[in-house]
């Protein structure tokens, strides 16, 4: 949308690829909660990776004003800048993060030592791990190779993640560069607490970006044959693939399900223009999960990054770039219009999620230069009004700004 080592691993480029779910993945429905939910955590939990827990930061998870990193970089913002926001704390960095149906646990990836370390890169390798929005319990699914993008069925039983647990033997690749993308990335379903592992494919393509519409009856993930990325579908057991988009030049990724469990959201760039242009241009667009009524959504040449769906059906939020380079996360909305922007901080602001009530949002903060030192915040959306009771049971059409330069791109 919107994977692994994206956590430190983009940092080093501009051209860069979200890897999700959940990729990333969209959230939803309640459910009946597993054990772990409120009794006592997973097995897996009291073992998640002591040396990574020493690096995580010593954040108390209070609430924070808009804070500047580094703070040489000029004045800080108005303190009442952004809507309340906390760091989540006792948890190692971590981006990419879903709420799940209760709107408390979250599933992420996370710096592991246990997970196969990038080539040629100061940070870590992630592993998938699950834990609450307020710290206090925390245990890992994944336990060996890569992980990347993931998320939670809306039964709260069961969750989906990309990982090269099975491939170790293929080249490392590049989670945040299209052209080295890792081919041995494959998808699985577990159990909340980790077990009963379940691979979904198995071929040496490149397959992560995944999540699972709120019903639970598919799956939507991103695969790159021969370069080209475009959209599938599975059942959640794995049956019936099928591709969504057939595009030669776009290079969809990212894709959620907006609550009529047939829409799906996404982003997308050129392949012609990746390497060429930075920052990357990125459209993000709308597409039927059956492959019709693709519709463009923004019609700008900038970047529009990491878009994730509000439970209204209406907006979303996404990342853009503003002055000096800066990152940050805008509201956006499906029929059109200016964006309202949500985060003002002098570092990095992204992989921006909601919860499935609309009033949170998972977003990660760098604590140092530009996309290093990535932990995970918390911001109360509550008084946005983009709730699941806002959802008039409609996706909004939208009408292309005069003289904007659509380019209308059939899906099949």
């Amino acid at each position: 949308m919107q994977s692994v080592n994206r956590i430190g691993v983009m940092a080093l480029t501009l051209v860069l690829v979200p890897l999700l779910i959940v990729g990333c993945g969209s959230p939803d429905q309640p459910g009946e909660a597993a054990a772990t939910a409120e009794g006592e955590a997973a097995p897996a939990a009291e073992e998640a990776a002591p040396a990574a827990e020493e690096a995580a930061a010593g954040d108390t998870g209070a609430v924070s004003q808009a804070s500047p990193w580094p703070e040489d970089e000029g004045e800080a913002y108005p303190a009442d800048a952004e809507l309340p926001v906390r760091q989540i704390p006792n948890i190692p960095e971590a981006a990419e993060a879903y709420y799940a149906p209760d709107n408390y646990h979250v599933i992420a990836q996370t710096q592991d030592p246990d997970a196969t370390p990038p080539e040629e890169r100061e940070a870590g390798g992630a592993l998938t791990w699950i834990f609450t929005d307020d710290g206090e319990k925390k245990w890992r699914i994944g336990d060996r190779g890569q992980d990347a993008c993931s998320y939670f069925f809306p039964d709260m039983k069961r969750v989906v993640f990309t990982s090269t647990r099975d491939n170790m033997d293929m080249p490392i690749g590049n989670w945040s560069d299209e052209r080295e993308y890792p081919q041995g990335a494959e998808l699985y379903i577990a159990d909340l607490d980790g077990s009963n592992v379940q691979r979904l494919t198995d071929n040496e393509w490149y397959e992560a970006e995944i999540s699972i519409s709120p019903n639970g009856e598919w799956i939507v993930f991103g695969r790159q044959i021969d370069g080209k990325m475009d959209l599938w579908r599975m059942r959640s057991d794995g049956t019936e693939e099928e591709q969504i988009t057939f595009t030669d030049d776009w290079q969809e990724g990212a894709p959620f399900y907006l609550p009529d469990n047939e829409t799906i959201l996404t982003r997308a760039w050129k392949r012609s223009q990746y390497g060429q242009v930075r920052p990357t241009p990125m459209t993000v667009f709308t597409v039927k999960h059956d492959g019709t009524e693709r519709t463009q959504r923004t019609f700008d040449e900038t970047m529009n990054w990491a878009p994730y769906p509000a439970p209204d059906g209406r907006h979303y939020v996404f990342v853009r770039i503003v002055e000096d380079n800066n990152w940050e996360i805008f509201l956006g909305d499906l029929a059109g219009g200016e964006p309202k922007r949500l985060t003002f901080n002098k570092s990095f602001d992204g992989f921006p999620s909601l919860s499935p009530d609309g009033t949170k949002m998972l977003f990660t903060r760098s604590h140092g230069g530009f996309m290093s030192n990535l932990y995970t915040y918390v911001m109360d959306v509550s008084s946005l009004g983009i709730g699941p009771d806002q959802w008039t049971g409609e996706v909004p059409a939208i009408t292309p700004p005069e003289g904007a330069a659509g380019e209308p791109v059939a899906a099949r």
